[in-house]
């Protein structure tokens, strides 16, 4: 293998390669034996471990040995074949390593693959983004700086953004098969290729004639319940829903559209709230459009018409919330049994309240408490922060989220105010070579409204995180893409399909999604409970940690108290809030409980405390001894409004 390792050096040096020089090796198992591939790692000497795969019963292992590192495998050979190295049993040194190899060869192209083999590019010359994952190595930094410098002369285009873990980084690179496979040898720090999952941008450009094929498709996968199955409803308060488009008809019956003006008409004319219906129905159709398999939705939509042409009130805040109490009882009337929830992401556009109650938002109170009924049926609802939307402000980041403040009606007490964190950063529009992402992946969207300005007697505000977007930015300022944003149904279905949304609209209908997930689940639960579930299953990310924390390891109560003004308490998790997971049990407990008790003019007192015995078994938890534990506990109920 030295002859190949010379070549290597040779090519890598043509390329203008200034270190790393080295090859990368293959290992290949014999069938349904296991390879000791931890064996092949010397990290003192830079033999890295890129990729550990498993392939028709055999163990596929790809290593970096550095230039004049080969040695030290043959070292290992040559101590296997020294009978004077033997143990006292007479064991081979290494022989659990050698015994199991069958081949040891250059690796190729698919030696790196380690996606699904079968979407692996049958076209030498198909152009597409690899998911290209980096070691860190000595230093993260000069390693993606040299991989890119090394990507570009070659004539691959890298997307802007990337992600990052402990021991990988990981990149978006476009080009050919042909391409990639002239160029494995030299790009040798990559340690796995796989097929990049689309952005928004890819759907949102297909030429509108070609769009229908996509849905199409997706429809064919796609079951929706129909009208006459138990199942929640996600009302849309908005500027109507149009469901002529293919993806919503199914799922929005003609008599579930509502509207609080006859004259309006149910349509919507402006966008707003056909976007918020895609999403509150599927969620990113980008994930959806980019797989094969089935897509079961547990829920159907209902329309109510809040405004005419316009996603952001304006005026008088007492007429907005008697609006919001005619979109609330149209369709309560002719189907007063429904288990659903309100989704509304509408807000005013200032944030002048800072937490004091308003109109609209003790209107919005007094309807989830159902205050007029005596609490008889409380409603749930799924309301947005706000938005950032000063191209200027982004640019800024964070110091804008923590300036703007939660928009009207978000300061509601009885409702889940939903705030924007972002996974989106790669930026793969052609031309867009100056842009970097805003926010990095896992910290707070650059859209998101917080409740850090106000007194701290009001409400911790957001109450969750979802998907919101990101937002790039150049050395002239910063701009919205597609790439990073959501992927929904459009409203002017004769001109196109598909459309972009972003922000905490965005990311309350994926909230109300989730909602519905949960209320099918658990059919028998109350609105707070849902509520509560939502909350207890959502965890600040290390990103939102390093964001917001001096000390994300041990902070303090005034950081902490800082980051659940931006973030919330984290994203919501489905599957932590359906199942109780890895070493985690989730009890509900629905209770009633009077804590304070007044007698005439006289200060309030203590009254009632419940207590809950822990279904944990004694022995095993005493077994745990000195073992940390977290105990989480989410108290979820309705205010009287203000």
């Amino acid at each position: 293998m030295k002859p190949e390792i010379s070549q290597a050096r040779a090519r890598q040096e043509d390329a203008g390669m200034e270190d790393g020089f080295g090859l990368q090796v293959e290992f290949e198992s014999f069938p349904e034996i296991e390879l000791a591939f931890e064996s092949l790692a010397k990290e003192r000497s830079g033999i890295d471990l890129l990729n550990v795969r498993h392939e028709q019963e055999r163990t596929m292992a790809t290593i970096f040995v550095p230039d004049g590192k080969l040695h030290i495998l043959e070292n290992q050979v040559m101590a296997y074949l020294d009978k004077e190295k033997d143990t006292d049993k007479g064991v081979p040194r290494n022989q659990k390593l050698l015994d199991a190899i069958r081949n040891i060869r250059i690796a190729s192209l698919k030696a790196l693959w380690t996606d699904d083999p079968g979407v692996f590019p049958e076209e030498e010359d198909e152009p597409l983004w690899w998911e290209v994952w980096l070691p860190v190595r000595g230093s993260r930094f000069e390693e993606v700086y040299s991989f890119k410098k090394l990507a570009e002369n070659l004539g691959f285009r890298t997307a802007k953004g990337q992600i990052e873990f402990p021991e990988r980084t990981v990149l978006l690179l476009y080009g050919t098969v042909r391409q990639m496979q002239h160029s494995v040898l030299v790009l040798n720090s990559i340690a796995e290729l796989r097929r990049a999952k689309e952005t928004a941008d890819f759907f949102d450009s297909i030429p509108p004639d070609e769009q229908p094929e996509w849905v199409d498709e997706l429809l064919q996968r796609l079951s929706v319940p129909s009208t006459n199955e138990p199942v929640p409803y996600v009302c849309i308060l908005d500027t109507g829903v149009n469901r002529g488009h293919p993806l919503l008809e199914d799922a929005l019956a003609v008599p579930d559209l509502h509207t609080v003006e006859p004259g309006w008409g149910t349509n919507d004319s402006h966008g707003h709230g056909t976007e918020m219906a895609g999403l509150a129905l599927l969620g990113n159709l980008t994930p959806l459009l980019d797989s094969d398999g089935a897509v079961s939705v547990s829920h159907r939509l209902e329309s109510s018409k809040l405004l005419d042409g316009n996603n952001n009130n304006n005026g008088d805040p007492d007429y907005h919330g008697y609006l919001t109490m005619q979109a609330v009882n149209r369709p309560e009337i002719p189907a007063p049994n429904r288990q659903r929830i309100f989704s509304m992401a509408v807000t005013a556009r200032d944030a002048r309240d800072r937490g004091r109650p308003s109109a609209w938002s003790a209107t919005i109170d007094r309807l989830a408490v159902d205050y007029e009924n005596q609490r008889e049926t409380p409603r749930l609802f799924v309301v947005s922060a706000g938005n950032v939307d000063d191209p200027n402000a982004w640019e800024h980041y964070p110091d804008s989220n923590s300036t703007d403040g939660i928009h009207d009606p978000g300061q509601a007490w009885n409702v889940l105010t939903i705030g924007a964190s972002t996974e989106l950063v790669h930026i793969t529009e052609p031309d867009t070579d100056g842009y970097q992402p805003i926010a990095r992946v896992g910290e707070l969207s650059p859209f998101s409204t917080t409740s850090q300005t106000w007194q701290p007697h009001w409400p911790l505000k957001p109450d969750i995180v979802f998907e919101g977007g990101n937002v790039a930015k150049d050395d002239v300022g910063a701009a919205w893409m597609p790439s990073l944003s959501l992927l929904t149904t459009n409203a002017e279905i004769e001109n196109r399909l598909f459309t972009t949304t972003n922000a905490t609209s965005a990311a309350t209908a994926l909230a109300s999604q989730m909602a519905a997930q949960l209320m099918m689940e658990y059919p028998g639960l109350r609105v707070e409970t849902i509520r509560g579930l939502m909350v207890h299953s959502a965890e600040w990310t290390s990103a939102m940690r390093r964001q917001f924390l001096s000390n994300p390891s041990n902070p303090n109560k005034t950081e902490v108290a800082n980051l659940v003004r931006h973030c919330g308490f984290g994203q919501p998790d489905l599957a932590r809030a359906l199942w109780s997971v890895e070493n985690s049990l989730t009890l509900i407990c629905e209770d009633s409980l009077h804590p304070f008790k007044r007698e005439g003019s006289n200060t309030p007192t203590l009254r009632d405390m419940n207590l809950h015995k822990l279904p944990w078994p004694l022995d095993e938890l005493e077994a745990l001894g000195d073992t940390r534990v977290e105990m989480r506990v989410t108290l979820s109920y309705f205010i009287e409004p203000s």
